[in-house]
């Protein structure tokens, strides 16, 4: 079954467990009014003009963890996988592993004291002096930090947002 009428986007080759055919449909009409140049792929200016993140201080991390193959753009299976994560069928587990690689910027497994503090300084930016914020990741690595390695691993990101309802708020409406 043919998902996609532009020829560029060849949308039956990967398996996507949240969305129906349906939604594939619309999510590739969306993707075809963003691909501006209609290369087939959002490069970062094409994708930051999704209304969910023209005022998103993360945009560019949600853009390098959609680019799984790091090349720059996000074409459209990277797009609705990406997407993918922030449907209303995606899982709890789905959506906190998406919100610690946010933060896990070198995609070691780990947030460190630095890869904190780059984060929340977009999130900030000026509005908190680099000592006041340094002080804040000190605390937080020191709070969530149980095995007291210096960092963050993904479970005790989870032992920390895991029973917040954050999960609730990734949802995109396709």
């Amino acid at each position: 079954m043919e998902l996609c009428s532009n020829s560029r986007v060849n949308c039956i080759d990967f398996k996507v467990e949240n969305f129906d055919a349906d939604e594939i449909r619309r999510l590739g009409k969306r993707f075809r009014k963003l691909d501006l140049d209609n290369s087939g792929a959002l490069s970062i200016d094409e994708f930051m003009s999704l209304p969910e993140l023209q005022q998103n201080p993360l945009v560019q991390r949600v853009i390098d963890i959609f680019d799984a193959d790091g090349n720059g753009e996000v074409d459209f299976k990277e797009f609705i996988q990406g997407v993918s994560q922030f449907s209303v069928k995606g899982d709890k587990l789905s959506k906190l592993r998406f919100a610690f690689r946010i933060y896990d910027m070198d995609n070691d497994g780990f947030i460190s004291n630095g890869e904190l503090f780059q984060v929340l300084k977009m999130m900030v930016g000026n509005n908190l002096k680099d000592t006041q914020l340094q002080q804040i990741v000190d605390k937080t690595i020191l709070f969530a930090d149980k095995d007291e390695d210096g960092k963050i691993s993904f479970e005790e990101f989870c032992n920390v947002v895991g029973n917040t309802d954050i999960h609730k708020k990734m949802v995109v409406d396709v």
